[in-house]
Formats: structure tokens, sequence, C-alpha cells
């Protein structure tokens, strides 16, 4: 099945090499200026990944993203010249998958592709569920529910919430779990962690005071608690 990427950025000459190299690869390239005319190409066809610029016109990167996020957890990866961390931490807040500045290799921005489509894309062997008290977790669906309520997760979200909820009451130290996600082209430091984790404690209305799902382990980690409400 061919692959729908939506490439939205306002310099024409960035857009015909992105539609050429990723014709070359098979992908389906859908392209927009700005980020009304991409809310319009979600709504009409619904690609399988985004890659947005951040300095646009009429509507940028990430008043575009934060639009987005509000129905739909199509994968992102941010394209941008900005290499602040508060820059991509910004992105990251707001919903991205992964990020890459500019100016890019081309191998690298479809490894950096295909690593998130594969985390986008439903796990089809093995046990599907895994269930912790409130919190339930099916990767055939790509789904996570609470108390029968769906949570809408992104895909770097949802990876991360696996790999705690498959050692329930165990550490999972930053270092390793920060490893997990490279090998599946997972970019960003430890402060990046962090606020992927604050987004899944504020989706599963975690009590950061008294957390009863995800709990720092201060100097160390993360865990999943075992007695999740």
């Amino acid at each position: 099945m061919t692959r729908k990427i939506l490439v939205v950025d306002d310099t024409r000459n960035v857009q015909a090499l992105l539609s050429d190299f990723l014709g070359g690869q098979d992908f389906a390239v859908l392209l927009a200026s700005d980020g009304l005319e991409a809310l319009e190409q979600v709504r009409a066809a619904d690609p399988d990944l985004i890659l947005l610029d951040i300095m646009m016109p009429n509507m940028d990167g990430y008043q575009f993203i934060s639009q987005l996020r509000r129905t739909s957890n199509i994968p992102v990866i941010m394209i941008t010249a900005k290499q602040q961390e508060a820059d991509i931490i910004r992105g990251f807040e707001l919903g991205a998958d992964d990020y890459i500045t500019k100016p890019f290799r081309m191998r690298e921005l479809l490894v950096r592709m295909r690593a998130v489509l594969r985390r986008a894309a439903p796990k089809e062997s093995g046990e599907t569920r895994l269930a912790i008290g409130a919190v339930s977790l099916d990767r055939g669906k790509h789904e996570v529910t609470k108390h029968n309520r769906l949570i809408e997760l992104t895909p770097l979200e949802f990876q991360i919430l696996e790999v705690l909820m498959q050692s329930p009451g165990q550490v999972v130290r930053r270092a390793d779990l920060c490893m997990r996600l490279l090998e599946n082209g997972y970019s960003g430091s430890e402060a990046t962690l962090k606020i992927h984790i604050r987004n899944l404690r504020l989706k599963l209305d975690d009590d950061l005071a008294q957390p009863q799902y995800i709990e720092t382990v201060f100097g160390i980690g993360y865990r999943f608690l075992e007695a999740a409400g």
C-alpha cells in the first residue's frame, strides 16, 4: 500500500525537492504552503505522515499542529531551521513525533520517516493487550483506554506508555528508555523525554503530587504503578 506524505512548506524549491525524492521512494506526495492549506489536505486526503515546516505565513507550524491534535494523531515530523532546544521542546509539547533540522540529508529524513511510520503502525503479532487497573493498551488496535474511555496519544507517547506498562512496578531507567526509543528512530534528549512523560500524565489525568500511574524515581527513571487506579 502506497503511503501518503503531506509536505507542508512555503518554499517551492523545498516542495519540489521533497516531492521528487519521496516520489522516487514510492510515496504519494501531497503539498501545502501553510497550515491552513495543510488542514484542508488532512481533511481531504488523510495522509499517513506529515513533514512540517515551522516558519510559514498565515498559519505557522506550531499553530497547525495545535489545531491538528484536536482531531487527529497523524504522525508529524518537524522540519525546522530552529535548533534551540526550547523551540524543539515546544513542538514536542504540541504533539510532534520527531524533528530534523535544516539542512538535512535526504537519507536521514527517509530513515526517520520509516521509523515514525513503524511506530505508528499497529502491532500484528504476540499478545496485543496490556491492562493495569483502569488503563488498557491494545497493540493491535493501537488504542489506549482508561475506564473504557479512549485516550488520544501520539505514536511516540503510545510507545513510551507501552514500554512502561510492560514492566509494571519496575523502574525503567531514563537512559534505557531513551535507548529503546532510539532503536525505533526516536531523537531527542532526556529533557524532551520529560515532556513526553508530562504529556502522558496529563492525558491520563494523573496527579503529579500523588501519581496513580506514572511515578518518577528521581535520579533514575520512571515506573508504571501496579495498583493503577
